[in-house]
Protein backbone atom coordinates (compact mmCIF):
# COMPACT_ATOMS: atom_id res chain seq x y z
CA UNK A 1 0.00 0.00 0.00
CA UNK A 2 1.03 3.42 -0.84
CA UNK A 3 2.51 5.48 2.10
CA UNK A 4 0.87 9.31 2.30
CA UNK A 5 4.01 11.84 1.68
CA UNK A 6 4.23 14.22 4.48
CA UNK A 7 6.72 17.82 3.50
CA UNK A 8 7.77 18.10 7.19
CA UNK A 9 9.03 22.07 7.01
CA UNK A 10 10.73 23.04 10.73
CA UNK A 11 13.70 24.77 11.17
CA UNK A 12 14.58 23.17 15.10
CA UNK A 13 16.38 19.98 14.52
CA UNK A 14 14.68 18.44 17.93
CA UNK A 15 11.56 19.30 16.90
CA UNK A 16 11.28 17.94 13.59
CA UNK A 17 13.42 14.67 14.72
CA UNK A 18 10.69 14.18 16.71
CA UNK A 19 7.60 15.33 14.37
CA UNK A 20 9.44 13.11 11.59
CA UNK A 21 9.41 9.83 13.94
CA UNK A 22 6.43 10.04 14.96
CA UNK A 23 4.96 10.81 11.95
CA UNK A 24 6.64 7.88 10.47
CA UNK A 25 6.00 5.33 13.18
CA UNK A 26 1.87 6.34 12.18
CA UNK A 27 2.60 5.13 8.62
CA UNK A 28 3.60 8.17 6.78
CA UNK A 29 6.65 8.80 4.38
CA UNK A 30 8.17 12.42 5.64
CA UNK A 31 10.80 14.23 3.77
CA UNK A 32 11.84 16.64 6.36
CA UNK A 33 13.36 20.27 5.06
CA UNK A 34 15.06 22.49 7.60
CA UNK A 35 14.89 25.73 5.90
CA UNK A 36 12.28 27.61 3.40
CA UNK A 37 14.59 27.15 0.84
CA UNK A 38 15.25 23.23 1.27
CA UNK A 39 11.47 23.67 1.67
CA UNK A 40 10.84 24.82 -1.42
CA UNK A 41 13.58 22.66 -3.35
CA UNK A 42 11.68 19.43 -2.66
CA UNK A 43 7.97 20.69 -3.60
CA UNK A 44 10.12 21.59 -6.65
CA UNK A 45 10.82 18.53 -7.67
CA UNK A 46 9.06 15.85 -6.04
CA UNK A 47 5.64 14.83 -5.12
CA UNK A 48 3.74 15.09 -1.22
CA UNK A 49 0.06 14.91 -0.25
CA UNK A 50 0.67 16.90 2.71
CA UNK A 51 2.59 20.06 3.59
CA UNK A 52 2.90 20.54 7.58
CA UNK A 53 5.04 23.84 8.22
CA UNK A 54 6.40 25.59 11.15
CA UNK A 55 4.57 29.55 10.83
CA UNK A 56 7.98 31.26 12.32
CA UNK A 57 10.64 29.34 10.88
CA UNK A 58 12.57 31.14 12.22
CA UNK A 59 10.91 33.81 10.73
CA UNK A 60 7.09 35.68 10.78
CA UNK A 61 6.89 35.12 6.89
CA UNK A 62 8.56 32.00 6.57
CA UNK A 63 5.29 29.69 7.28
CA UNK A 64 3.69 32.43 4.46
CA UNK A 65 6.41 31.57 2.02
CA UNK A 66 6.29 27.69 2.13
CA UNK A 67 2.03 27.71 2.34
CA UNK A 68 2.18 30.43 -0.39
CA UNK A 69 4.48 27.75 -2.87
CA UNK A 70 2.88 24.83 -2.33
CA UNK A 71 -0.60 26.17 -3.02
CA UNK A 72 0.92 26.83 -6.28
CA UNK A 73 3.15 24.06 -7.00
CA UNK A 74 0.73 21.07 -5.78
CA UNK A 75 -2.72 23.22 -5.23
CA UNK A 76 -4.07 19.69 -4.23
CA UNK A 77 -1.93 19.01 -1.01
CA UNK A 78 -3.50 19.14 2.49
CA UNK A 79 -1.60 22.14 3.71
CA UNK A 80 -1.40 22.38 7.51
CA UNK A 81 0.12 25.26 9.52
CA UNK A 82 1.67 24.88 12.93
CA UNK A 83 2.01 28.04 15.79
CA UNK A 84 3.28 28.38 19.15
CA UNK A 85 0.91 31.17 19.71
CA UNK A 86 -2.85 30.72 21.40
CA UNK A 87 -4.04 33.96 20.64
CA UNK A 88 -3.04 34.03 16.44
CA UNK A 89 -4.89 30.89 15.86
CA UNK A 90 -7.79 31.93 14.85
CA UNK A 91 -6.34 35.08 12.58
CA UNK A 92 -3.43 32.98 10.89
CA UNK A 93 -6.76 30.45 9.80
CA UNK A 94 -8.49 33.83 8.53
CA UNK A 95 -4.95 35.12 7.00
CA UNK A 96 -4.28 31.98 5.96
CA UNK A 97 -6.60 31.10 3.29
CA UNK A 98 -4.75 29.15 1.62
CA UNK A 99 -4.00 26.99 4.38
CA UNK A 100 -6.46 23.87 5.35
CA UNK A 101 -5.89 24.56 9.14
CA UNK A 102 -3.96 26.15 11.72
CA UNK A 103 -2.75 24.15 14.22
CA UNK A 104 -1.12 24.52 18.09
CA UNK A 105 1.45 23.18 19.26
CA UNK A 106 2.09 21.25 21.31
CA UNK A 107 0.20 18.81 19.57
CA UNK A 108 -0.42 15.06 20.40
CA UNK A 109 0.98 12.23 17.45
CA UNK A 110 -2.62 11.07 17.54
CA UNK A 111 -4.21 13.67 17.37
CA UNK A 112 -2.15 15.02 14.40
CA UNK A 113 -2.49 11.70 12.48
CA UNK A 114 -5.96 11.88 12.46
CA UNK A 115 -6.62 15.24 11.73
CA UNK A 116 -4.05 14.33 8.84
CA UNK A 117 -6.05 11.60 7.82
CA UNK A 118 -9.65 13.25 7.79
CA UNK A 119 -7.98 15.78 5.55
CA UNK A 120 -6.71 13.54 3.13
CA UNK A 121 -10.16 11.40 3.45
CA UNK A 122 -12.37 14.39 2.80
CA UNK A 123 -10.08 16.48 1.18
CA UNK A 124 -11.05 18.10 -2.10
CA UNK A 125 -8.88 19.76 -4.98
CA UNK A 126 -7.81 22.85 -4.75
CA UNK A 127 -8.16 25.79 -7.73
CA UNK A 128 -5.30 27.34 -7.88
CA UNK A 129 -5.49 31.21 -7.09
CA UNK A 130 -4.03 33.92 -9.18
CA UNK A 131 -2.50 36.50 -6.90
CA UNK A 132 -3.40 39.61 -7.52
CA UNK A 133 -1.08 43.15 -6.57
CA UNK A 134 -2.61 45.77 -4.12
CA UNK A 135 -2.64 47.85 -6.89
CA UNK A 136 -5.05 45.42 -9.26
CA UNK A 137 -7.82 45.10 -6.28
CA UNK A 138 -7.94 48.75 -5.62
CA UNK A 139 -8.40 49.24 -8.82
CA UNK A 140 -10.94 46.47 -9.36
CA UNK A 141 -13.07 47.28 -6.30
CA UNK A 142 -12.57 51.28 -6.76
CA UNK A 143 -16.36 51.41 -6.32
CA UNK A 144 -16.84 49.26 -3.28
CA UNK A 145 -13.88 51.23 -1.80
CA UNK A 146 -15.84 54.60 -2.38
CA UNK A 147 -19.16 52.74 -1.01
CA UNK A 148 -17.64 51.74 2.14
CA UNK A 149 -15.96 55.41 2.59
CA UNK A 150 -19.16 57.23 2.02
CA UNK A 151 -21.05 54.91 4.25
CA UNK A 152 -18.61 55.85 7.47
CA UNK A 153 -18.51 59.39 6.72
CA UNK A 154 -22.64 59.29 7.01
CA UNK A 155 -22.43 58.19 9.92
CA UNK A 156 -19.62 60.56 11.09
CA UNK A 157 -21.53 63.32 13.06
CA UNK A 158 -18.74 65.93 12.31
CA UNK A 159 -18.42 65.07 8.46
CA UNK A 160 -22.27 65.41 8.00
CA UNK A 161 -22.52 68.95 10.02
CA UNK A 162 -21.63 70.48 6.25
CA UNK A 163 -24.60 69.63 4.01
CA UNK A 164 -23.27 68.15 0.75
CA UNK A 165 -24.54 65.86 -1.89
CA UNK A 166 -23.54 62.44 -2.00
CA UNK A 167 -21.29 63.17 -5.49
CA UNK A 168 -20.04 66.18 -3.71
CA UNK A 169 -18.67 64.62 -1.00
CA UNK A 170 -17.17 61.52 -3.50
CA UNK A 171 -15.94 62.93 -6.32
CA UNK A 172 -12.48 63.55 -5.08
CA UNK A 173 -12.14 59.78 -4.42
CA UNK A 174 -11.82 58.50 -7.79
CA UNK A 175 -8.93 61.02 -8.28
CA UNK A 176 -6.87 60.10 -4.58
CA UNK A 177 -7.65 56.29 -5.55
CA UNK A 178 -6.09 56.60 -9.44
CA UNK A 179 -3.14 58.37 -7.52
CA UNK A 180 -2.19 55.82 -5.03
CA UNK A 181 -2.81 53.09 -7.32
CA UNK A 182 -0.22 54.62 -9.70
CA UNK A 183 2.36 55.02 -7.10
CA UNK A 184 1.86 51.24 -6.26
CA UNK A 185 2.81 50.29 -9.31
CA UNK A 186 6.28 52.69 -9.07
CA UNK A 187 9.53 50.98 -8.91
CA UNK A 188 10.63 51.01 -5.21
CA UNK A 189 13.58 53.59 -6.37
CA UNK A 190 11.22 55.50 -7.71
CA UNK A 191 10.67 59.08 -6.89
CA UNK A 192 6.80 59.51 -5.33
CA UNK A 193 4.59 62.29 -7.53
CA UNK A 194 2.88 64.90 -5.76
CA UNK A 195 -1.16 64.20 -5.80
CA UNK A 196 -2.28 67.32 -7.88
CA UNK A 197 -5.92 65.72 -7.12
CA UNK A 198 -5.36 65.71 -3.22
CA UNK A 199 -4.49 69.59 -3.86
CA UNK A 200 -7.65 70.80 -5.37
CA UNK A 201 -9.39 68.32 -2.89
CA UNK A 202 -7.99 70.63 0.15
CA UNK A 203 -9.15 74.10 -1.91
CA UNK A 204 -12.67 72.64 -2.52
CA UNK A 205 -12.89 71.87 1.22
CA UNK A 206 -12.49 75.00 2.41
CA UNK A 207 -14.84 76.50 0.07
CA UNK A 208 -17.25 74.21 1.24
CA UNK A 209 -16.81 74.81 5.21
CA UNK A 210 -14.86 72.04 6.09
CA UNK A 211 -12.24 72.50 9.09
CA UNK A 212 -8.63 71.13 9.29
CA UNK A 213 -10.06 68.20 12.01
CA UNK A 214 -12.71 67.14 9.39
CA UNK A 215 -10.27 67.04 6.08
CA UNK A 216 -7.59 64.57 8.74
CA UNK A 217 -10.96 62.68 9.66
CA UNK A 218 -11.96 62.55 6.04
CA UNK A 219 -8.45 60.86 5.12
CA UNK A 220 -8.18 58.66 7.97
CA UNK A 221 -11.58 56.78 7.42
CA UNK A 222 -9.93 56.67 3.40
CA UNK A 223 -7.27 54.50 4.84
CA UNK A 224 -9.95 51.70 6.68
CA UNK A 225 -12.01 51.90 3.40
CA UNK A 226 -9.05 50.94 1.88
CA UNK A 227 -7.61 48.28 3.89
CA UNK A 228 -11.60 47.06 4.42
CA UNK A 229 -11.32 46.46 0.51
CA UNK A 230 -7.77 44.68 1.17
CA UNK A 231 -9.11 42.39 3.98
CA UNK A 232 -12.21 41.47 1.56
CA UNK A 233 -9.55 39.97 -0.69
CA UNK A 234 -7.26 38.23 1.41
CA UNK A 235 -7.56 34.97 -0.94
CA UNK A 236 -6.37 36.11 -3.88
CA UNK A 237 -4.20 38.71 -2.51
CA UNK A 238 -0.21 38.37 -3.06
CA UNK A 239 1.15 37.69 0.19
CA UNK A 240 4.85 37.85 -1.09
CA UNK A 241 4.22 42.06 -2.17
CA UNK A 242 1.59 43.17 0.48
CA UNK A 243 3.73 44.16 3.36
CA UNK A 244 5.70 46.80 1.39
CA UNK A 245 2.30 47.33 -0.57
CA UNK A 246 0.47 48.49 2.59
CA UNK A 247 3.72 50.36 3.50
CA UNK A 248 3.23 52.42 0.37
CA UNK A 249 -0.52 52.86 0.89
CA UNK A 250 0.13 54.05 4.41
CA UNK A 251 2.43 56.40 3.13
CA UNK A 252 0.44 58.06 0.03
CA UNK A 253 -2.63 58.68 1.95
CA UNK A 254 -0.43 60.60 4.62
CA UNK A 255 0.84 62.50 1.48
CA UNK A 256 -2.03 63.13 -0.26
CA UNK A 257 -3.02 64.69 3.30
CA UNK A 258 -0.01 67.09 3.12
CA UNK A 259 -1.01 68.24 -0.33
CA UNK A 260 -4.45 68.55 0.96
CA UNK A 261 -3.77 70.61 3.63
CA UNK A 262 -1.00 73.07 1.80
CA UNK A 263 -4.40 73.44 -0.58
CA UNK A 264 -6.51 74.21 2.00
CA UNK A 265 -4.01 76.74 4.25
CA UNK A 266 -3.48 78.76 0.95
CA UNK A 267 -7.20 79.10 0.23
CA UNK A 268 -7.53 80.50 4.02
CA UNK A 269 -4.51 82.62 3.73
CA UNK A 270 -5.56 83.96 0.43
CA UNK A 271 -8.96 85.24 1.77
CA UNK A 272 -7.59 86.22 4.76
CA UNK A 273 -5.41 88.78 3.02
CA UNK A 274 -8.76 90.44 0.99
CA UNK A 275 -8.94 93.42 2.16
Amino acid sequence: MKKNRILLAEDKDEVRVAFQEGLESHGFEVAPAASVCEALRLMSTENFDVLLSDLHMPDASDGFTVVNAMRHTQPNAVTLVLSNYPVLQAAMTAILLQADQVLLKPIAFTELTEIIQKKLSSHSAHIAINKERVAAILERDLDRTIENWLSRVQHTDELTAVSLTDQERTGHLPLLLDDLVSRLRLPSEAKSPISRAAHEHGILRRKQGYTVPMVVEESRILQVSIFNTLQNNLGSVDFGTVLLDVITIADEVDSQLKQAMLGFMETMAARSAKP
